[in-house]
């Protein structure tokens, strides 16, 4: 269990990329080695469960750790979330289980979510709706989506651009067009009880995020997968003002550090009282540990 008296912050958004021997030939390094080169990530081959829980607990930082399911449109054979979860378990004074299911699974997704949640305290599912191609708002994902809801669960879902595929030929044949916030605001209406993380900064949509955010009450904003010193003003602002309660720290982790991001983010103009909330007290509060 967490002590939030014994961290300094809590990272929303971390990766586990390194499975047991799944990913042997289908082609998962070559896309790993483009994602170090375009975030100028310090990694030669992405950390274990067990170095990203040293290296987190080290620093007093708790996180938050999820694979994703992009088998269909990628080719990737996914991480399993039950292991995981059991890895996350195993070190959950820093680590937080979330889980990633592609929607087009219905049913069968459904049930591997209704299983995580109940037998292996699974809090919330990562979407990567470029990635897993799909909108967001496809009626095939709803048997998902109720499961969640019906949990009170988070749903974090990828936004704006990603380096996924970023200066590969094609972009690796990943659309974008899936992955603006608007999209995802649809979601937040009909599923009023499940809570929805914005991650990133959305690029090329971040007024469309902070709208989202701004009009539905279960909608927050994750800062990860950018480092803050290329933050545009406007998002800045919202962190300061009318968005500072749903404002989350993420690193996105291991393409960016907590180290690299952290430095960075010291260096934005944050009132007094804002920065403390963005780094710890607003994923306490949605996480259920405050």
């Amino acid at each position: 269990m967490i002590d939030l008296s014994q961290i300094k912050a809590i990272d929303i958004h971390t990766h586990a990329e390194e499975p047991c021997g799944t990913h042997g030939d289908d082609g998962y390094d070559d896309f790993l080695a483009g994602m170090a080169k375009y975030f100028k990530a310090d990694y030669t081959h992405p950390p274990t469960i067990e170095e990203t829980a040293d290296y987190f607990r080290s620093r007093q930082i708790a996180c938050v750790i999820f694979g994703v399911d992009s088998e269909r449109e990628t080719g990737f054979r996914r991480y399993s979330n039950f292991e995981i979860a059991e890895a996350a378990h195993k070190n959950s004074d820093i680590m937080i289980p979330f889980a990633s299911i592609d929607p087009a699974k219905g049913k069968t997704g459904a049930r591997e979510a209704r299983s995580l949640i109940t037998d292996y305290g699974v809090q919330g599912f990562k979407f990567h709706p470029t990635v897993q191609g799909f909108w967001p708002g496809d009626k095939m994902a709803w048997p998902l989506y109720e499961v969640i809801a019906e949990h009170k669960s988070i749903a974090l879902f990828h936004t704006g651009q990603t380096g996924v595929g970023a200066g590969m030929p094609g972009g690796m044949g990943l659309k974008l067009k899936y992955s603006n916030p608007m999209a995802i605001d649809e979601v937040a209406a009909d599923y009023p009880d499940m809570r929805i993380v914005l991650a990133h900064p959305s690029f090329p949509w971040q007024e469309e995020a902070l709208a989202v955010a701004t009009h539905k009450p279960n909608v927050w904003i994750d800062l990860s997968g950018w480092s803050p010193k290329y933050f545009p003003p406007i998002l800045v602002q919202y962190m300061n003002t009318l968005l500072k309660h749903k404002m989350l720290f993420g690193s996105d982790w291991p393409a960016i550090s907590p180290d690299r991001w952290l430095a960075d983010f010291d260096k934005l103009e944050i009132r007094d009282g804002v920065r403390e909330m963005i780094l710890k007290d607003n994923a306490a509060k949605l996480l259920g540990l405050a």
